[in-house]
């Protein structure tokens, strides 16, 4: 008994897998943007990696854009201002 409702419970979760992603290839065709959105935009981005360049320390331009320290870090170490971050 108990090891037919263990078959049941691993065929609904492969379904429930192939389900989720049947639905997120689906999203990405129709051109829906996954993830979390970024907090900045490619202009304060730009602006970030010319200020941390000029000398301009991480804290203060955290405070000044209202973001935490590490997106600050992540721009700068990837010093792409075109990818989303």
């Amino acid at each position: 008994m108990l090891t037919m409702l263990a078959a049941v419970a691993e065929l609904e979760r492969d379904l429930l897998v192939e389900r989720t992603q049947a639905g997120l290839a689906s999203a990405k065709q129709q051109g829906k943007v996954l993830g979390r959105p970024a907090t900045t935009t490619a202009e304060q981005r730009a602006n970030i990696l010319a200020r941390y360049k000029a000398g301009t320390n991480i804290s203060e331009l955290s405070r000044v854009h209202g973001v935490s320290r590490m997106t600050i870090m992540r721009i700068t170490e990837q010093g792409n201002i075109d990818t989303d971050v």
